[in-house]
């Protein structure tokens, strides 16, 4: 598959052009990436108004997953979090999103930054870690509605590895004239499945893919699918959403990553990919057999429950290897084809046999808070850090984040009240932003 992008970077770097223009660097210097890091020169292509090499690649992209559209961004799948909750209130002209609660802060900043009001699908019982949404679930939250959301908003897979029945939720949407949008941050690699999960290929209308977090992609790397682009403002319209929420300079170091992503996708990945879901299935199958409490999750994590995670979390460290994430009671391994055999060796070394039931304790629960102000009224209001256990009662302000990372204990807006503050405190949390009292 042709690399448009990063040939002509390429091109540029070899010809030895006197470059005087952005950046500073001028192509020289310690990191030995200058060279190929530019900015918007003639032929280089713009990405928010793209019509040659960058449209080129994108195009590539769009073929690969099966995409009506598909657009870069360099700021991650926060921007284009953003950018298609934008298009869907501006396509459909509401100002309401129905959203499963176990959002990202991304999600929580768009409702600031464009002032839609939001329903939730709150979790049964309520937690933070997960929100399993059925059909069932969705078809009566859409009905008490007094008239159709702009959207239906979720995330699958979440950060523990669930994945939402995407399939079974797409016709409930859709029955109702209401698009589904996706963050799949963590699920860039669904498509190459040997059975495609991938939620375009499930359905969805709009969906965000962080391509760095599961792809040989540099940090900042993103994809804005759009199912069909046509029912949601086309392709000007989702250049001027990205626009809108990202840097007028686009890192040119990630897009070229992307470009070259898109000749991997297209050659050995899926086998590479099925050899590696081997690899990881044989793994929770050992773990489980030494006694380990693995939970069901998409096929590139490996989540261990256990109420002493973070000293495993040490114990990997002690054996050379650095997990993704670990609270009180989760660890969280994520796998790619890049992880070479020593990688799994170290792995299973850090785990010896389990003697006994590895304890797990339910993660703490907590009663539907109350929503006292608009989520742009108190991100955008007077604030002060006060300690948790001085914020009881208080409105929250900014969301404080770590459980797991980004999904907020308790949104902008509404009151903080006993059971959140211990929620905090559980997970490391010793001060909260809260709105400034009159």
């Amino acid at each position: 598959m042709e690399t448009p992008i990063f040939d002509f970077v390429s091109r540029y770097a070899a010809s030895g052009t006197s470059r005087l223009h952005m950046p500073g660097h001028k192509g020289v210097g310690p990191l030995g990436c200058e060279k190929l890091d530019i900015t918007e020169i003639q032929g280089a292509d713009s990405l928010y108004e793209a019509a040659g090499v960058i449209a080129a690649s994108e195009r590539n992209a769009a073929a690969l997953f099966g995409a009506g559209s598909t657009f870069y961004s360099a700021g991650g799948s926060s921007q284009c979090v953003k950018a298609m909750l934008y298009l869907a209130l501006q396509t459909t002209g509401r100002r309401t999103i129905l959203a499963a609660r176990n959002v990202h802060k991304a999600f929580v900043h768009a409702a600031a930054l464009l002032d839609f009001t939001v329903e939730w699908i709150w979790p049964e019982p309520y937690q933070l870690l997960r929100c399993d949404v059925t059909a069932e679930r969705l078809e009566e939250a859409l009905r008490r509605m007094k008239e159709p959301p702009a959207a239906v908003y979720l995330t699958s897979p979440d950060y523990l590895g669930h994945v939402q029945p995407i399939e079974e939720l797409t016709p409930v949407c859709h029955r109702h004239g209401v698009p589904l949008l996706v963050d799949n941050a963590h699920g860039a690699y669904l498509h190459f499945l040997p059975v495609p999960r991938h939620p375009l290929d499930q359905g969805a209308d709009l969906c965000c893919d962080s391509a760095h977090k599961t792809l040989p992609v540099l940090t900042g790397g993103a994809y804005l699918h759009m199912a069909r682009p046509e029912e949601m403002g086309g392709e000007i319209a989702a250049r001027q959403a990205l626009a809108l929420f990202g840097s007028t300079s686009p890192s040119y170091l990630i897009l070229q990553s992307l470009d070259l992503c898109n000749r991997y996708l297209a050659g050995e990945f899926p086998a590479q990919l099925a050899e590696t879901l081997e690899r990881v299935s044989r793994l929770k199958d050992q773990l489980r057999a030494q006694g380990w409490n693995v939970a069901d999750s998409e096929p590139m994590k490996i989540v261990v429950r256990a109420s002493f995670a973070t000293e495993l979390a040490d114990r990997l460290r002690q054996h050379g290897v650095e997990c993704e994430y670990a609270d009180p009671d989760h660890l969280v391994l994520m796998a790619s084809p890049q992880n070479r055999e020593e990688d799994y060796e170290r792995i299973r070394l850090a785990f010896p046999m389990y003697e006994g039931k590895a304890e797990h304790k339910v993660p703490l629960s907590m009663m539907s808070p109350e929503r006292v102000m608009s989520i742009r009224q108190a991100l955008l209001s007077s604030w002060e850090e006060v300690p948790v256990d001085q914020a009881v009662g208080r409105i929250c302000a900014a969301p404080s984040v770590s459980c797991p990372p980004a999904v907020p204990v308790v949104v902008s807006g509404e009151r903080i009240r006993a059971d959140a503050a211990a929620v905090f405190c559980y997970y490391g949390i010793s001060s909260v932003y809260v709105v400034k009292e009159r």
